[in-house]
This record gives structure tokens, C-alpha cells and sequence, in this order.
């Protein structure tokens, strides 16, 4: 192994972890920023800067676009669901009154969904996968139903929501890793986010109130499109065009419990020992996912 190699190998091990960290971010940044940005228009800018921010980074490294028509279609419909399907429903369901630990949890059953399809359609996931995607399963149902019990978080409106959310990223990941052929992720991003916000537009006009620009919703833009746009969503990409749907999904695991461990230390949201066993057992059931990949 050359020197360069090292450094390039041990970037690509961190880079889940590093995902796990960064995408949990974007459901506490959805609680900061509520009160005073609707939803849709806070992310529409957020689209915006974001397509500039590529558009500057591709012109400034050379980047070269997607060559195909068919390959700019399928990366606009991937933005369209990746991007304004999941993080409409993300941010929509928080304004309505969900907390930011329950819609993590309610769209971590992501993995579930995907090794399902998958098999239906004759994708090989093993005996081993199926034990870490049950028991993570398992674990996300245990903290979801104490949630429940307490009441006054969930209703029809945020709940609907939610699994809009749900399921537009799971189809999302499943299309992008079906028909999107590797290309840069610079460029990629830019046309993702650029498709998002000529999808989200027409909905954020609806919007009455108009985004509040202080310290809170300023910061919770910065980090929105220098960390989750730039960062995140690059490394989910890379993740996608990497590994297998269901082993790239079976991450997402692990956002509701570092969510839920965010929203106690900011929000001062409680963390209960039936979610501290959640915690434990979905990051076993990645564990097995993970390893029954390899």
C-alpha cells in the first residue's frame, strides 16, 4: 500500500460514521430553525445557495458533467425525492408539531422497506441481514412506541408527514442506485438540488409567513447548506454508488439514536432506558448488516 493509498482507505472506512454524524445534524437543525422559517421556503433557499455553492465548486475543480440526457433525468428525479420528498416531509412534520427524535425514528424504518422490496425483487440478502434488519427494526419500534405512550407529539397531519418522508427516500436510494450511472458528486449535487427546488418552489409560495433572518435561522441555514447539502448529501451519494442498497440504508439505523441523544443534550428531550436499549439494539442489527455484506 502507497503512502497515498493510506490516508484514501482510511477515509473511506470513516466515511459512514462521519455520514451517521452529519445526517442526524439535519433533524436538529429542523427543531432551530422552525419557529421562525416556514419549512418549504427555508429549504428552498436552502436548494438555492446549494446550487451555487456546487455550481462554484464544479466550475473552480474542472468537473465534468453527465454526458447523457437520460443520466440528468434520473439525478433531477432522485433530487426531487431525496431532497424535496424526504426533507419536506422531515421539516413539514417538525412544524407540525412532531419532535425531531420521533421523525428520525419513523424514517429509520427506512432499511426495513428497502431490504423488502429488494427481496420481492430477487435481491440476495441473507440470513444474517435479515437478523440485524429485525432486530434494529425491533429496537426503533421499542423507542417509537414509548413516544407514543406519552402522548401529545403525534398527530394525523405530522404523522402523514413522516412517511411521506419515509417514502421518498426509500425510493429515492433504490432509484439512484437502479439507474443513476457514477458520475462526479459535484455534479451530481447540483443537479439534485437544483430539481429540488424547482419542485419546492411552487409549494413554498403557498406558505403565508415568510423566514425570520436572526442568529438562530442564519446558523441553521450555514449548516444546512455547507454541512448537510455539501457534506451529507455527498456522502450518501458516494455511499450509494459504493456499497448495496440495503447495507447503505441499514446506516440510517443509526440517526435516530444520535438524534435522540442530540435532542436530550439541546432540547433537553428525554432520553428513557427503553431508548437506550433501542439504541443498543439497532447498532447491533448494523453490526450483522454490515458484516453479512462483507
Amino acid at each position: 500500500m502507497t503512502a497515498a493509498a493510506a490516508p484514501a482507505s482510511g477515509w473511506v472506512r470513516a466515511m459512514p460514521a462521519v455520514f451517521v454524524l452529519i445526517w442526524s445534524t439535519g433533524f436538529i437543525v429542523a427543531r432551530y430553525a422552525m419557529p421562525y422559517a416556514p419549512p418549504l421556503k427555508f429549504l428552498a433557499v436552502r436548494y438555492a445557495l446549494s446550487v451555487l455553492c456546487f455550481l462554484v465548486w464544479v466550475r473552480l475543480a474542472r468537473v465534468s458533467w453527465p454526458r447523457e440526457r437520460a443520466q440528468w433525468g434520473h439525478l433531477a428525479v432522485t433530487g426531487i425525492l431525496m431532497q424535496a420528498g424526504y426533507l419536506g416531509g422531515v421539516w413539514a412534520a417538525v412544524r407540525a408539531g412532531m419532535g425531531s427524535g420521533l421523525v428520525a425514528l419513523l424514517v429509520g424504518i427506512q432499511p426495513v422497506l428497502t431490504a423488502v422490496w429488494l427481496s420481492m425483487r430477487g435481491g440476495a440478502i441473507n440470513g444474517r441481514q435479515w437478523a440485524g434488519l429485525a432486530l434494529g427494526f425491533a429496537g426503533l419500534v421499542l423507542v417509537v412506541l414509548r413516544k407514543l405512550e406519552q402522548g401529545g407529539e403525534v398527530s394525523a397531519l405530522n404523522m402523514s408527514l413522516a412517511v411521506m418522508a419515509l417514502l421518498s427516500i426509500t425510493a429515492g436510494t433504490l432509484y439512484q442506485k437502479r439507474f443513476v450511472a457514477p458520475c462526479d458528486v459535484r455534479a451530481a449535487g447540483a443537479i439534485q438540488l437544483a430539481a429540488a427546488f424547482v419542485a419546492s418552489v411552487p409549494f413554498a409560495l403557498l406558505e403565508a409567513d415568510s423566514v425570520q433572518w436572526n442568529a438562530y435561522s442564519i446558523g441553521a441555514m450555514a449548516w444546512s447548506v455547507l454541512a448537510l447539502s455539501l457534506g451529507g448529501s455527498s456522502l450518501l451519494y458516494m455511499l450509494i454508488q459504493r456499497g448495496t442498497a440495503t447495507a447503505v440504508t441499514s446506516l440510517l439505523y443509526l440517526v435516530p439514536p444520535c438524534t435522540a441523544l442530540m435532542a436530550w443534550l439541546l432540547f433537553a428531550e428525554p432520553v428513557t432506558v427503553p431508548t437506550l436499549i433501542g439504541i443498543g439494539m439497532t447498532a447491533v442489527g448494523v453490526s450483522l448488516v454490515v458484516r453479512g455484506e462483507r
